[in-house]
């Protein structure tokens, strides 16, 4: 048999063919016969037919020269006479399977492979040659491949990266591995793969059935070895001798733990610091070794000790994870010489399951040498606040700044202003002495404060200079004398009491509180007495302003002036005379301002030239927007009679002005307007009435007690009866000024001209409707008395 490829595939495919051919390979009829009896009649029976078969199976990957045998159709209907015809029809008949259609052999002419189609179902049919009718019925059966180790193991997934911790127990699980095999699993061991480590002992092993990748050693550790590459392999047929296998590689590394504690490389450090290194500067740098990497790495650093604690601070820096030494204070050789300093590095970060291997930390001693170097001048203070009068001559000295050399060699120092601004050169300095003096005539009250920089520098190295802020102040003399604090409107009313405040004032003094906070009010003392007003001094820096009369008068007077005289109280006493403008007002009884002048009323009310100039501007428009309203009702006429289109019942639109008062043809209504004057009744003027009699109704009472209640109803009546009334409606008025008062005329044109010595104060009491009265006999009284 040239299909098989080893010796147990022979065996098999020996079974099958045999077995096949004798068993699984035929299908036979079986047909009931009919003897025939002479002189008996013929018996018929029906025949029992039925296709015996099973699956049959083919090898895959055939590769002989000639087709591969699979099996044999065969019916009891063939008698070996080529009479029969077998046909087969499915999936491949024809291409991969073809059948001797006389003896029912099927060959198979195509290497097949399980992996791509298990199996194919065809239908098997037996015909009579020569009728090409069927003598058995259509029947379907299975070709099924036949699966052989074709197929090596394959890791779908590889290569593999992973990690696992350091110092990790031994059997600690790592990774687990799967391989494919694309054989039968169903069928022997084609598909049974078994794994095995083929590099990375001994370091790990992997188990032969799960794949499960195991680490086997104690306390590996990373700082030794990082990477490791391990060969994983998967044989198929259980590991036996023939079976194919396929493998991966799985790159493993070690990830770190804290299990190195860090050291100084050296136990004694010495570093040279100059004395002229500013504070805060960093002066040198330190480091820990430590063999872990990331976070266990991270370390701190500090001083625990040693004389120079006070000095000097160390802080970390997070990235090179070094210690950083700074200066917290000035170093200086003339009087230290060397430091000595006790550092310690620590890790922040611990895993106490190795507390076993610390201390985590380590102590080294650093040992710091100031050294000398030629330093600038140095003042005695940080810097000085001087202070000169104002007014004071120039070349008056201010004040004195010193400065030293603080080397050994003590140079000589000289002193000069920096001239950085223009106040620098409001002063100079004496070079050798380093003594401040005016260069010109201050003003406290122009400025009161000067800034200047002082500079010092060695006579042998003039390039080493250092600098100092000098405030100068100014002091105050008293030299402004005190002035009102603002212009004062003051307004006395005409109807003032003696002894009233009308204004309270007050002043201000350019000096400062120590030459003039205190002020003193009075009247000029080289004037004769005042008889309209007087001040009375608060002693709080104000005064009050009084009347002293009883009543003013803006006819006789609308405008007084009052010389104040202001003094302060510095040394020496200055003092100004103010003028103060009081105007007369008349005022309502709580003492607002009603009316001034022109001039005050529109300063008091506070009305700028752009409001004036709106006022009047508003009042032109409206009277330009009058005469145009004027204007269109006199050109506007309607026509009296109404258009054809414009249909309205029983309304007849007119317009008619009449005559005025000369226009005697109108209504009469002197009548209506005085009942007394009603004797006969007067038939109208605007119509011509018929001639006819219309009765008429006298009243029954007297003209002097006539009601005009009862008068317009009698006229109501007159017009509804009046024949000659037009057809429309008409509109009469009736103004009925009643009987003369019984008091008389209260008119003053009759009144006598004589002045009476009634006192007329009490009109101010009734009201603001005889307020013009009260003004009026108030102006008369107060021209009288003066």
């Amino acid at each position: 048999i040239t299909s098989c490829i080893c010796p147990v595939l022979v065996c098999l495919c020996f079974v099958q063919r045999c077995y096949g051919a004798a068993h699984h390979g035929s299908i036979k009829v079986t047909r009931n016969q009919t003897k025939h009896v002479e002189g008996e009649t013929e018996v018929h029976h029906r025949p029992k037919r039925g296709w015996v078969w099973n699956q049959f199976f083919v090898l895959e990957e055939h590769m002989g020269p000639d087709p591969q045998y699979v099996g044999k159709l065969h019916s009891n209907s063939d008698k070996g006479d080529g009479s029969v015809k077998y046909i087969l029809t499915g999936e491949g008949a024809g291409t991969i399977f073809i059948i001797d259609d006389t003896t029912g052999d099927i060959h198979s002419t195509k290497s097949l492979d399980r992996e791509q189609k298990t199996h194919y179902v065809l239908h098997a049919q037996a015909i009579d040659r020569r009728t090409n009718k069927p003598l058995e019925p259509e029947s379907e059966f299975i070709i099924k491949v036949q699966d052989i180790n074709d197929n090596a193991p394959k890791f779908t997934d590889g290569p593999y990266i992973v990690t696992v911790p350091e110092m990790s127990e031994m059997g600690t699980s790592v990774l687990q591995v799967t391989a494919t095999d694309a054989d039968d699993p169903t069928y022997g061991n084609s598909a049974r793969v078994v794994y095995s480590i083929l590099q990375g002992q001994p370091y790990f092993s992997v188990d032969p059935k799960t794949g499960v990748i195991r680490t086997a050693l104690h306390n590996m550790d990373r700082e030794a070895r990082e990477h490791y590459s391990v060969v994983i392999q998967a044989k198929d047929m259980a590991g036996q001798v023939g079976g194919l296998s396929g493998s991966t590689t799985v790159n493993i590394t070690l990830t770190d733990v804290n299990d190195n504690p860090p050291r100084f490389p050296q136990k004694h450090y010495q570093l040279y610091v100059p004395e002229s290194a500013q504070v805060g500067s960093a002066v040198g740098k330190i480091k820990a070794n430590d063999a872990d990497t990331g976070s266990n790495a991270d370390m701190k650093y500090t001083i625990i000790n040693g004389d120079g604690s006070g000095v000097f601070s160390i802080s970390t820096d997070k990235e090179t994870r070094e210690g950083i030494l700074s200066l917290k204070k000035p170093l200086n050789y003339e009087k230290k010489k060397s430091y000595t300093l006790n550092i310690e590095g620590a890790n922040t970060h611990l895993d106490f399951r190795f507390s076993h291997l610390g201390p985590f930390k380590d102590v080294t001693m650093l040992k710091i040498i100031v050294g000398d170097v030629d330093e600038p001048p140095l003042f005695t203070m940080p810097s000085y606040v001087m202070e000169v009068y104002e007014n004071a001559k120039i070349g008056t000295a201010v004040g004195t700044v010193t400065a030293q050399d603080p080397d050994i060699a003590n140079s000589l120092v000289r002193y000069f202003v920096v001239h950085n601004t223009e106040e620098d050169r409001y002063f100079t300095i004496d070079a050798s002495t380093g003594t401040i003096k005016t260069a010109k005539i201050f003003d406290r009250e122009e400025t009161p404060w000067y800034n200047i920089t002082v500079a010092a520098s060695e006579i042998d190295n003039p390039g080493l200079v250092s600098h100092v802020p000098v405030g100068i102040r100014i002091l105050d003399v008293n030299d402004n004398p005190p002035e009102l604090a603002r212009e004062y409107e003051i307004v006395v009313c005409e109807n003032a009491k003696p002894g009233q405040v009308i204004q309270t004032i007050s002043a201000t003094d350019k000096d400062n509180s120590a030459n003039g906070a205190r002020f003193h009010f009075s009247l000029d003392e080289g004037l004769s007495m005042n008889p309209n007003f007087t001040l009375r001094n608060n002693e709080d820096n104000t005064a009050s302003i009084l009347t002293r009369r009883r009543r003013y008068s803006r006819t006789t007077q609308d405008v007084y002036y009052l010389p104040v005289l202001i003094s302060d109280g510095g040394t020496p006493t200055l003092s100004s005379s103010s003028t103060l403008t009081i105007r007369v007002c008349a005022c309502e009884q709580d003492g607002r301002v009603r009316t001034c002048h022109a001039e005050a009323f529109l300063s008091s009310a506070g009305l700028s030239t752009g409001a004036l100039i709106a006022i009047l501007l508003c009042v032109v428009i409206l009277l330009a927007i009058v005469v145009l309203f004027i204007t269109l009702r006199r050109s506007k006429k309607e026509p009296l009679i109404i258009s054809e289109e414009d249909v309205r019942e029983n309304v007849v639109t007119y317009d008619d002005e009449g005559g005025g008062e000369e226009d005697t043809e109108a209504f009469d209504i002197t009548a209506l307007r005085n009942p007394s004057a009603a004797e006969e009744l007067k038939y109208r003027r605007d119509i011509r009435p018929e001639v006819k009699h219309v009765p008429r109704h006298h009243p029954s009472s007297s003209l002097d007690s006539i009601d005009v209640q009862e008068f317009i109803k009698q006229r109501l009546a007159e017009a509804d009866l009046d024949p000659s009334v037009p057809p429309y409606d008409s509109l009469q008025t009736y103004a009925y000024e009643g009987h003369r008062s019984e008091a008389g005329s209260i008119s003053s044109l009759d009144s006598a001209t004589t002045h009476s010595d009634q006192d007329y104060n009490y009109l101010g009491d009734w009201g603001p409707e005889f307020k013009k009265l009260a003004e009026l006999y108030g102006e008369i009284e107060s021209e009288r008395t003066t």
